[in-house]
């Protein structure tokens, strides 16, 4: 079973209020009724269709027929739809289905708990949400007209979920990519339970790509000081081949011999190395000042030697 389907199943089981289930059912009509003589609706997700079933008869006492098919293409899944002859123009004007783009009035979704009720329709019936432990985080909703895109992006942006709008073809997509902001919006619509899985997935892969990133970047550190390493030795090498190891100091000297002995210590640990085999102090600037000197030399008796 998908995570959409997860999440549906959840929902669809909720208990709710007279006026969360007309505005509940505003948006599932909304969005996938055929309004003509009649209001049919098909849909493949057993829980869903129960759910329609159930606030129809409950908000309009009419029960509607139910039709079960196979799906086509071979597709295993059965097909359920819904058919409504009675009472079409009283649940049109009720769940505010009149107007051109079908954008409910106001009422529809005046307050907080409506727009819950709203959005989790509105995912019942077109919403797609990825399993976190499968793919990137997405969560989509593919709707029939610009009008429609933009109200239902303001309404998701009402609970600060920085959805968007993508033209797709003849249609638009209302998306949401930010793993945080699809939490949220599982939260807001109440499924607590793939809300638990969402976020215990989520905290994983966090924590794993945190991890992840740790490891590169310590790897690209110790990279670094190992070319670091190989160029100081390379330098040295210049010097003593073309007679100018006696052209540095004592200390600068110091440096170069340890350095070959070292070659993969960082200047940090080079340093302590020095200061502990010595007795010397030295500390990782002036080490690397040192270094400088020898990098200076070696490019000056590279160049005369040329």
């Amino acid at each position: 079973m998908s995570f959409t389907s997860v999440v549906k199943n959840e929902v669809s089981k909720l208990e709710i209020e007279e006026l969360e289930a007309i505005t509940e059912l505003s948006a599932i009509i909304r969005n996938i009724g055929v309004i003509d003589n009649s209001i049919k609706i098909i849909i493949e997700n057993a829980s869903v269709a129960r759910r329609i079933f159930s606030l129809i008869k409950k908000l309009f006492q009419i029960s509607p027929k139910i039709t079960v098919r196979r799906g086509y293409n071979f597709n295993k899944n059965y097909i359920y739809i819904l058919e409504i002859s009675n009472k079409i123009e009283q649940i049109k004007d009720e769940l505010c289905l009149n107007n051109k783009y079908k954008i409910p009035s106001n009422y529809i979704y005046d307050d907080e708990e409506l727009k819950r009720a709203y959005l989790r329709g509105v995912f019942v019936s077109i919403g797609s949400i990825n399993d976190p432990k499968k793919s990137r985080y997405h969560l989509e909703f593919i709707v029939d007209n610009r009008e429609y895109a933009k109200f239902l992006s303001k309404l998701l942006n009402d609970f600060y979920l920085n959805s968007k709008v993508l033209k797709r073809e003849n249609k638009y997509m209302v998306y949401m990519k930010e793993a945080e902001k699809i939490g949220d919006f599982i939260r807001i619509i109440k499924a607590t339970s793939a809300l638990f899985y969402y976020e215990d997935i989520r905290i994983y892969r966090d924590h794993k790509n945190m991890t992840n990133r740790l490891n590169n970047c310590e790897q690209a550190n110790v990279d670094k000081i190992i070319e670091t390493a190989n160029n100081q030795i390379k330098d040295i090498e210049i010097i003593e081949e073309l007679g100018g190891f006696d052209l540095i100091d004592e200390k600068v000297k110091e440096a170069a011999i340890y350095r070959k002995k070292y070659p993969e210590a960082s200047l940090v640990e080079l340093s302590e190395i020095i200061s502990l085999e010595t007795g010397n102090l030295i500390t990782k600037s002036g080490l690397y000042h040192r270094f400088n000197k020898i990098k200076l030399l070696a490019r000056k008796l590279n160049e005369n030697n040329k």
